[in-house]
């Protein structure tokens, strides 16, 4: 048995999909336990490339099933488009949504929007997906969950109550006309009840089952732990907890069920969003890393913002997660990158930061002090698939010789590295389950 948590060590986008689409081949449940369809995990199998936001990555494998947990924000519509996405390709998964996951209604979009347009320099630079409103409501017990919306005479009740106060909420605070009535999206939300109703049942039970029967169970995190509304940098994050504590309250097992928490790294640094980022580069390494990469947002299509890789962030994380191993992505990527830099700490106010301060304007005014590495050259995709089948030791000596120094300097093992897009693209050291 096995229960693993597979969480983002940096600011997201750190290839956390490919991550959980390996692991999941030798998982028997799959668990989304965070966030909305703000989150984009891209996954590339048999040459497709699938670019999910709600539905987990373990759903490529319709013989698993894959858990929406009662800490996800969901939204039908994304949920639905996400399904005929692999109904067109033949794929049918196993989803179970939990009644206790809460609904991103419209009116919390629309109030996305006016809020960060509210927010000035403390926007958080959000998807607009409704997220943070729905996660308020939550808070304030204000929600309408899905265990409701199946319930027709208490979702009518709840939807009136809600409506008729975030129609005032729009127009008195922020000045916006919501124009969508009470009755069209009680009729909208109706018709996605009947379509949700197969899908929804105690999935805590699924789980607690699948402990006593001693099963291979997967969680898998969206954003990333600089992004967690408690321990990233407050307030430009997210509005869910990120971090492994999350995979717990947001599934319904307990932390005493867990044995492995991976942390997913990045080589260098992206994210997406507004506040500061030490180690940010606006260079043409920046824009050849950028390009190569890819490094676009999978839900926004936003540039992101490139920097180099960041010690303090990672220790940080380890902390946060209590990470049991790490998996880095993206090493071709950073190929051809003649000189590569890491910042192994911050300088702020005559003092030596290992982790990041608390404030994000002590971290906005962190010095970071980097050492120089030789990069490794780029030595094609047939070389790249080569490695990945030799192992750790295959790879350049300047590419073992970087990845080590993290390892150490962080005091977490490397479990696998990542050279390319696919499931075979993985050079693995350690499996969470137990064999290669």
């Amino acid at each position: 048995m096995t229960f693993a948590i597979v969480v983002g060590s940096q600011w997201g986008d750190e290839g956390k999909g490919k991550v959980v689409d390996y692991y999941a081949a030798q998982a028997d449940i799959v668990v989304r336990f965070c966030g909305g369809a703000n989150a984009g995990h891209t996954i590339v199998s048999g040459g497709k490339k699938f670019a999910f936001h709600h539905l987990p990555s373990g759903v490529l494998y319709p013989e698993k099933i894959n858990i929406i947990g009662n800490g996800v924000v969901l939204e039908p519509k994304k949920f639905f488009e996400e399904l005929a996405q692999l109904d067109a390709v033949g794929i049918k998964p196993n989803i179970k949504i939990s009644p206790r996951t809460h609904l991103v209604m419209p009116y919390h979009i629309a109030l996305d929007g006016a809020e960060e347009g509210k927010k000035g320099a403390l926007a958080a630079g959000t998807t607009k997906r409704g997220i943070g409103p729905c996660y308020s409501d939550k808070a304030a017990r204000f929600g309408i969950r899905v265990g409701e919306l199946l319930q027709p005479a208490l979702f009518r009740e709840k939807l009136h109550t809600m409506h008729t106060l975030k129609v005032k909420l729009l127009k008195d605070v922020y000045g916006v006309d919501f124009l969508q009535s009470e009755d069209e999206i009680h009729s909208l939300y109706s018709a996605y009840a009947k379509k949700l109703a197969p899908f929804v049942t105690e999935t805590g039970d699924i789980l607690s089952d699948a402990l006593a029967k001693k099963k291979k169970v997967l969680f898998e995190g969206a954003q990333a732990t600089m992004l967690d509304i408690d321990h990233g940098m407050y307030p430009f994050g997210t509005s869910s907890n990120t971090s492994a504590g999350g995979a717990c309250t947001g599934s319904g097992i307990g932390p005493t069920a867990i044995d492995e928490v991976v942390g997913v790294v990045k080589v260098y640094t992206s994210r997406v969003g507004s506040g500061p980022l030490p180690t940010e580069i606006d260079d043409d390494v920046a824009k050849f890393i950028r390009d190569k990469g890819g490094e676009y947002g999978t839900t926004t299509g936003r540039p992101r913002r490139i920097g180099w890789l960041d010690l303090p962030t990672l220790r940080y994380a380890a902390q946060v997660n209590g990470l049991t191993g790490l998996a880095f992505t993206r090493l071709d990527t950073l190929s051809g990158v003649q000189k590569v830099m890491v910042c192994t700490h911050y300088e702020l106010d005559g003092k030596k930061l290992l982790t990041p301060p608390a404030n994000y304007t002590d971290i906005a005014r962190c010095k970071p002090i980097y050492q120089a590495f030789a990069g490794w050259d780029d030595v094609g995709d047939d070389k790249w698939h080569e490695c990945a089948r030799n192992g750790f030791k295959s790879l350049s000596k300047e590419a073992q010789a970087y990845l080590k120094f993290v390892s150490e300097e962080v005091g977490v093992p490397i479990y696998l590295v990542g050279v390319g897009p696919g499931r075979e693209d993985t050079v693995v050291l350690k499996s969470i389950f137990g064999r290669k």
